[in-house]
């Protein structure tokens, strides 16, 4: 029998949207720490084409990660519904196909990633002085894509069996010891970007230890038992609901691919190093908006398993209210500290000038960007998989590649720059629409919902 700390019949709706939201939120802020501290540390010790590198790697990286999230965030709502249904031979089968599906992907990719990495890094952007140091660097943390993985989807299984502390343990144990090894071996020893590469996959062995620790102790509780056969039908739904979270992940990398090829063409290496720093500190922005949005998921899910309509309904509001709040504080200090923030990655004058100007004309309208992610997680939860999917890829891949390569053809840096703002502009208003529908559905929902009790009596 599973055992949980009762979040899920928490009677204070914020009080256990935190529950989830908070561990959520430190997860995602430690987990981005791993590209922050190595960007801060080579920008310092190894120079700003050492910068450029990680803006190159970048891409590879998010693919890793994505997949990981595709199979984790699919198989924890799965998960949270079946256990919201009572249904525990199905939360069984979920979580054994997920590991499978999860063994299979993460070490086939990498290896095709390592196979192909001239072509692939040439394909990305890398100019003939950043190549040298973008191999090495990718080089080194292909390594590290298995155990970073495996940390998120049992973070994820286990967040929706209402444990969402263990993610955030074992990422903060990785981010810590990331830290110390990066300070070790770049800042002392002076190894170069392959130092802070040695340091990512050390600190994401040690972080992966954890959670599968913790895994393999709820595993015995639930009397998990392992087959060396795939469930098709299961694994096609934690493909199809996780698929949106990895649009969402993977988009960022495929954006960052254009943009290097498009800003190496308008602004040479210079161009390189600034997106390389704006990304790193804007996604710092995206943190609390996403880790609401994900902590709202099996919350959301667990309450549609059990066909708890009002409170998904309550839920759902509380999750908008809040992620838009922390958005506008958090957009008021990085508009305010602008250039102390870019400065402490940035040593060189005239680029920290260029990239503080740019990174607020990125930022301008953040804020209102919350209504889009809470939609794509709200129609995840309620198995709405295309839906989600369409929301997924229409910020990213729909609005921002086509209008970043028309304006930056057109009006150069610039171009690329206000793209940010357009394209969050015409997202923001398109989920604040599709939230509007999924209430009126659960409205449809509740109806439907009395009428079968009516025609049962």
């Amino acid at each position: 029998m599973i055992t949980t700390n009762g979040v899920f019949k928490e009677k204070n709706i914020t009080k256990a949207l935190l529950k989830f939201s908070i561990p959520a939120v430190i997860t995602l802020l430690v987990g981005e720490l791993y590209n922050m501290v190595d960007t801060f540390f080579v920008g310092k010790y190894v120079g700003v084409n050492a910068i450029g590198a990680l803006s190159i790697a970048f891409p590879i990286q998010r693919l890793m990660l994505s997949l990981s999230l595709l199979i984790g965030v699919g198989t924890a709502t799965e998960v949270a519904r079946s256990y919201g249904a009572k249904n525990f031979e199905r939360l069984n089968k979920s979580i054994v196909n997920a590991i499978f599906l999860g063994l299979v992907t993460l070490i086939l990719l990498p290896i095709i990633v390592f196979v192909f990495k001239e072509f692939i890094i040439s394909k990305l952007g890398a100019s003939s002085t950043i190549y040298p140091l973008a191999e090495e660097y990718i080089t080194i943390v292909l390594i590290g894509s298995l155990f970073l993985g495996f940390t998120n989807i049992f973070g994820y299984i286990l967040n929706s069996l209402g444990n969402p502390k263990i993610v955030l343990i074992a990422t903060s144990i990785g981010a810590i010891i990331n830290i110390v090894i990066d300070h070790i071996l770049v800042g002392i020893l002076d190894i170069g970007i392959a130092g802070a590469a040695i340091a990512t996959v050390v600190s994401q062995i040690i972080g992966f230890i954890y959670a599968f620790y913790q895994m393999y102790k709820v595993a015995k509780k639930i009397n998990l038992k392992f087959n060396l056969s795939f469930d098709l039908n299961i694994v096609k739904i934690i493909v199809a609901v996780g698929f949106s979270t990895f649009i969402v992940e993977i988009s960022d990398a495929i954006v960052i691919g254009i943009l290097n090829n498009l800003l190496l063409s308008v602004g040479g290496d210079k161009a390189i190093v600034m997106i390389g720093v704006i990304t790193r500190v804007s996604m710092f922005m995206y943190i609390t908006m996403l880790g609401i949005s994900s902590g709202m998921q099996p919350l959301a899910a667990y309450n549609y398993g059990a066909e708890e309509y009002k409170k998904l309904e309550k839920v759902i509001e509380k999750t908008t209210k809040l992620a838009f709040i922390t958005s506008v504080g958090i957009w008021i200090v990085m508009m305010l500290f602008t250039p102390q923030i870019i400065g402490s990655f940035l040593r060189e004058k005239e680029i920290l000038k260029e990239t503080v100007k740019s990174f607020r004309t990125t930022i301008s309208i953040f804020p209102i960007i919350t209504f889009y992610y809470v939609s794509i997680y709200y129609y995840q939860a309620i198995k709405k998989a295309k839906t989600s999917l369409f929301l997924s890829v229409y910020r990213q891949l729909l609005l921002f590649i086509p209008i970043v390569i028309l304006l930056g053809k057109t009006l150069g840096l610039f171009g690329a720059w206000i793209t940010y703002p357009i394209t969050d502009l015409l997202s923001s208003i398109t989920g604040l629409i599709y939230i509007k529908k999924g209430m009126a559905f659960l409205n449809d929902e509740k109806r439907t919902s009395r009428d079968d009790l009516v025609s049962q009596s």
